[in-house]
């Protein structure tokens, strides 16, 4: 999983739970900027472009990437177009989460429900693409959206944290 902002929070809840609930390891990755990161691939492929003889430099986002199993699922309080800047350089099965969307107004973890970017649509998401792939039943993911109520914006299990919130 990749992450910025508040949205590290809940990765790092969604870490826990597919490790704790569903027996999947998974690694999360701090983003300190989308843009930067696609700035630096941009770089890189115009180097590759202007000296085709020589070898190309590989974008650092695709070389900490490289040879990792599993899908990519990234997280932003942003629009989903934000860590999409990326994407042409992940290696592997990409898919993100952000808040697409205007004019809604409740509290922080019913917003972060409807656009499904809290701990447990991470968890489902990240089922859903390791289905995708072969790697859980697809009943996996059906289930954890059925104990994560992923389908009432405003289910918040009682002591857990939306976390962001200050």
């Amino acid at each position: 999983m990749l992450a910025s902002g508040v949205a590290m929070t809940w990765a790092l809840e969604a870490q826990r739970r597919l490790a704790d609930e569903w027996d999947v390891a998974a690694d999360v990755w701090s983003v300190t900027s989308w843009t930067e990161l696609a700035r630096e691939a941009t770089r890189c492929e115009r180097a590759a472009l202007r000296r085709p003889g020589e070898a190309a430099p590989v974008p650092h986002v695709r070389q900490v990437l490289e040879g990792r199993t599993g899908p990519v699922v990234a997280v932003s309080d942003w629009m989903r177009a934000v860590p999409d800047q990326i994407a042409p350089w992940i290696p592997g099965d990409w898919s993100a989460l952000g808040t697409d969307g205007f004019g809604l107004s409740d509290t922080r973890h019913a917003l972060r429900r409807h656009f499904l970017v809290d701990a447990g649509s991470i968890v489902v998401q990240v089922l859903r693409r390791l289905a995708a792939t072969g790697q859980v039943a697809p009943e996996v993911a059906a289930e954890a959206a059925t104990r994560y109520r992923l389908d009432d914006p405003h289910f918040f299990p009682v002591g857990v944290s939306a976390g962001g919130d200050t």
